[in-house]
């Protein structure tokens, strides 16, 4: 660009002319102006200074080659609650929240008040689930230790005292057992065209196996050892894979398992809940 003096609204049209969604231009320029997106939109006859146009322009170049919006200005919100995140952590998607909701629905069912969020990344689950359950003992796993320590940040910010351990899904919770467990593991088939416009974000957290499958059937097969009897198991995945992940389930000696849908009408997230010790009540 070669504006000597730019205005905030001309550097909107500009971005909105290389193909960043006016949102998003709006909300890079909040950040690089420590501004609320309002006060943009109020004062969007202001000149740009050139150490804010030339960070503006490379959050620009950014966003156009795919880096998440979330990356660029340090933060997502999720259920209420704004976190910061960074490429060390999946951004926290609107999609998770249905299996927030649904595990804050079964939360007067548990057995137990305490809970697991296995590969929590950004700590997104267990913070929107503990903000909403001061009363659970909340523990929340990643294999990554990067992970762990934005999600830790993101607890010590926010006041929300979470349990965070560094380990592969239940491994680091031997001889323990919650009345609700949830996870929103990778669940994307190694080698899917789609993972190309997440190449920004950790592959790891992505990915899992040749269909997408690897990871779910380990928490499944391991979740009855982790649960007391009557807790339930929440798990989120792709839209298609309802069937097979109610199947792994099913077969674990699951019961009561289904479906639950997006926004969209898409089955995302599918659970069940551990038979109940012999000869105690069962609830329907």
């Amino acid at each position: 660009m070669t504006h000597e003096n730019l205005s905030i609204s001309q550097w909107l049209q500009h971005a909105r002319a290389v193909g960043v969604e006016r949102l998003d231009a709006q909300q890079l320029a909040a950040h690089h102006l420590a501004r609320p997106r309002t006060w943009v939109l109020a004062h969007d006859d202001e000149v740009l200074a050139p150490p804010q146009r030339a960070a503006l322009e490379a959050a620009l170049a950014q966003r156009r080659q795919g880096v998440p919006l979330a990356y660029l200005v340090g933060k997502r919100e999720f259920h209420g609650l704004d976190l910061e995140v960074d490429a060390r952590v999946l951004v926290p998607r609107p999609e998770t929240e249905g299996l927030v909701d649904w595990a804050l629905e079964l939360a007067a069912q548990a057995p137990v008040a305490a809970l697991a969020d296995l590969g929590t990344g950004s700590g997104a689950i267990a913070l929107a689930l503990k903000h909403r359950l001061p009363a659970f003992d909340i523990t929340a796993t990643d294999r990554s230790a990067e992970a762990l320590a934005v999600a830790a940040a993101n607890g010590r910010r926010l006041g929300l005292p979470v349990r965070w351990l560094c380990g592969d899904w239940w491994q680091p919770l031997a001889g323990q057992r919650f009345g609700l467990a949830v996870s929103n593991p990778p669940y994307v088939a190694v080698g899917d065209p789609h993972l190309a416009a997440l190449r920004h974000e950790p592959l790891a957290a992505l990915a899992a196996g040749s269909d997408g499958l690897a990871d779910l059937r380990r928490i499944v097969a391991d979740a009855p050892a982790h649960l007391a009897p009557g807790g339930w198991l929440l798990l989120e995945h792709g839209f298609d894979q309802a069937e097979a992940v109610c199947a792994l389930l099913r077969a674990a000696g699951f019961e009561a398992v289904q479906s639950r849908t997006d926004l969209a009408g898409l089955p995302r997230c599918s659970g069940g809940r551990r038979a109940q010790a012999a000869g105690a009540p069962r609830s329907p």
